[in-house]
């Protein structure tokens, strides 16, 4: 197996974390007679040989050597290395072998026409390139691995086959015997995906492949088969679908779950990996999870179609597949928009599940979505009331369900986050979560200034300790404590990089206390002279109402030599000073031909709050509005405007029409996400009513 390895100077090339010297240790490891060693070199090869996917030249070097230990029939869990060679070979389905799209595009059967796909001249620094080419070259391995002994084998081949063989007729009629043949269930899922990737990989010359995909969508083959057609067939050719498709997936799905058999799998070890982790948390049907997950990213925006497949899922008696169910949404929620109501209702029922797993999903999922888990608010609240899986108090996280009611602004959760505060440790999250709250989280101001008067000075945690505190009081403008926040203000550390960011989350409250924190004066005028001036000159002018006692102030920070941040700070202060900032118009209009959009956002923003004169302030925004994450600045300022944003409404009118939320079309899943775009759609409905 390792003819030659020690011949290759593995010393001068590298990986992720180095030198490659201890490759050669890492690909021995992969045939160790004990289970943990293999699952321990696998875990060296994905964390450094092919760290996040990337490539090196010790990953190259390796690719010979995980050909022969994937075909030593002898060997156990080759699955892996399979998989591997896969991934290293590179597994997005739009890198096609004959350069070929994913919908199909140009590019014929992928292969010349003498079926070896000849490759291009690859540039040496490419190697990325050079792995794939390496692995093609190589992938007459894997017509023999669909039939080897190994199912875990059997299963890994079919995709790897479908990538990187070079043709796909012989392919194609390999993958149609295999179905024929193999009895194992796992490997003729296996088998149906790569029809599907077939389908996809080679579009208008894989009708045969979609074809086979609509025979094996009926009966007499087994439901989780027949899922898995459906689910490559939506990937594939949508319009092949049957008709009633969400009854069909729903009955298919409760008829497997009444016969789903004991994994005929070998005992995976346990071990203290990446991999070994990976195993541990897989869900307790990981072929249903599967099954599901491929349909409903292949439905993509069909959300009527996905919203009645959850409604269904969620109403089965079996608990893997609600628990399924529950994961499947989150993806749904985070991309599309759509009337959520009922599946979040349901969501909400299995709170009340005697399963672990199950509640545990339905909060994860229900935590992000703020507003829209109203529905399942009475089950948040019933949960947080009984205490069931809460964690002891004192502990670094805020308790889970609690968060979810917060986050949704019901008044329920108040008692509770109240207990949190008196007791030993407050989690960083309780400040920011009691925000959402409103004026119905007033009782929980005086334990705050409570809490703030026990953050110690000048300590490194002095920040992480005081800013949610800080946040959750200026949300709840409670000026009281004022003497709290002068006393970290006076004691703040020396060094910048621990009172920069304390000393601009001490000034963002007073500004929210306003003319009540008028006792902060003197302190937030000597701050004006310094690295914290632009935040100190707002607090001040929301405290005493004074424009011109802070404008030298803000004019200066928008001079060009200053830096991007000072400036865009700078121009949002502006903005807030109204009519009284006019003399800083000629410096916000050279701000909107900034490189950097932020600026120019918060210029024609701050143009529009001072002058009133939509003219500059219109194209900047149209040009802006491309970047996703200033939308809802753009159409907050779009509200207050009325008539005068007319010109600009036609982007507003296209969101509200778009399924996708806005942040999804970058790949954004942050946890505001789903927030950020409810709030951007009620932004855009109020500015269509106002005008």
């Amino acid at each position: 197996m390792f003819r030659g390895i020690d011949e290759v100077d593995w010393a001068s090339m590298q990986h992720a974390y180095g030198s490659a010297a201890d490759v050669p240790e890492l690909l021995r490891g992969l045939a160790s007679p004990l289970p943990r060693e293999r699952e321990t070199a696998l875990d060296g090869m994905y964390g450094a040989v092919h760290h996040q996917g990337d490539v090196y030249d010790s990953t190259l070097a390796s690719i010979p050597f995980l050909f022969m230990l994937a075909g030593y029939t002898e060997l156990p869990d080759r699955g892996g290395i399979v998989e591997l060679l896969s991934s290293i070979g590179g597994s997005d389905d739009g890198d096609t072998p004959g350069g070929t799209s994913e919908d199909g595009g140009d590019g014929g059967d992928g292969a010349d026409e003498d079926g070896g796909g000849r490759e291009a001249e690859i540039p040496e620094d490419d190697h990325h390139a050079m792995a794939r080419a390496a692995v093609r070259a190589g992938a007459a391995v894997f017509l023999d691995l669909v039939t080897d002994c190994d199912p875990e084998v059997r299963r890994a081949a079919p995709s790897a086959l479908v990538r990187f063989h070079g043709e796909p007729p012989r392919v194609l009629a390999l993958l149609s015997e295999r179905l024929r043949d193999e009895q194992e269930d796992g490997v003729r899922l296996a088998l149906v995906e790569s029809l599907g990737l077939f389908a996809r990989l080679y579009g208008g010359s894989s009708a045969p492949a979609v074809d086979c995909l609509v025979s094996l969508c009926g009966p007499p083959h087994d439901p989780g088969l027949r899922l898995a057609a459906l689910g490559q067939l939506a990937s594939c050719a949508l319009d092949r679908l049957p008709a009633d498709l969400v009854p069909t997936v729903v009955a298919l799905l409760h008829t497997r779950s009444q016969r789903i058999r004991p994994s005929r799998e070998p005992v995976r070890t346990s071990s203290d990996t990446l991999i070994g982790s990976l195993r541990r948390i897989r869900p307790a049907d990981e072929e249903g999870a599967q099954l599901l997950r491929t349909l409903h990213k292949a439905l993509g925006a069909r959300t009527a179609d996905r919203i009645a497949l959850l409604k269904g899922q969620l109403s089965c008696q079996n608990t893997a597949d609600r628990c399924n169910a529950v994961w499947m949404s989150a993806g749904l929620f985070r991309e599309w928009r759509g009337a959520y109501e009922e599946p979040v209702a349901l969501i909400g029922e299995q709170l009340g599940s005697d399963e672990q797993r199950l509640r545990c999903a339905a909060v994860s999922v229900l935590e992000f979505l703020f507003t829209l888990a109203v529905p399942a608010a009475d089950r948040l609240a019933a949960l947080v009331e009984s205490g069931t899986d809460a964690r002891r108090r004192g502990t670094a996280t805020l308790y889970r369900p609690l968060k979810a009611l917060a986050r949704c602004g019901d008044a329920r959760a108040v008692p509770a986050l109240a207990e949190v505060l008196r007791g030993p440790a407050v989690p960083n999250e309780t400040g920011y979560t009691i925000g959402f709250l409103g004026p119905a989280a007033a009782p929980l101001a005086p334990l705050l200034r409570a809490r703030l008067a026990e953050v110690p000075l000048g300590s490194p945690e002095t920040y992480d300790r005081a800013a949610p505190l800080l946040s959750g009081l200026g949300a709840l403008r409670y000026a009281a404590a004022v003497p709290e926040v002068l006393r970290l203000l006076h004691g703040t550390p020396g060094d910048p990089r621990l009172r920069d960011a304390l000393v601009k989350a001490l000034a963002r409250t007073l500004a929210a206390f306003g003319p009540r924190a008028r006792e902060a004066v003197p302190t937030l005028r000597k701050l004006l002279t310094g690295e914290n001036a632009v935040a100190a000159a707002d607090a001040l002018r929301s405290v005493e109402g004074d424009v011109e006692a802070v404008l030298p102030v803000l004019l200066g920070a928008l001079a060009p030599e200053r830096d991007a941040g000072s400036r865009r700070a700078a121009a949002e202060a502006l903005g807030r000073s109204g009519a009284a900032a006019a003399p800083a118009l000629p410096g916000l209009l050279r701000l909107t031909e900034s490189a950097e959009v932020w600026e120019r956002t918060a210029a024609a923003r701050a143009l529009w709050e001072i002058s009133g004169d939509p003219e500059p302030v219109l194209p900047v925004f149209r040009d802006a509005w491309r970047n996703p994450y200033t939308r809802g600045t753009i159409t907050a300022c779009l509200v207050r405007m009325g008539a005068a944003g007319a010109p600009v409404h036609d982007l507003v009118r296209t969101e509200l029409a778009a399924p996708r939320r806005h942040r999804a079309r970058s790949g954004g899943h942050g946890s505001h996400d789903v927030l950020d775009d409810e709030t951007l759609l009620r932004d855009c409905r109020t500015v269509l009513e106002a005008a």
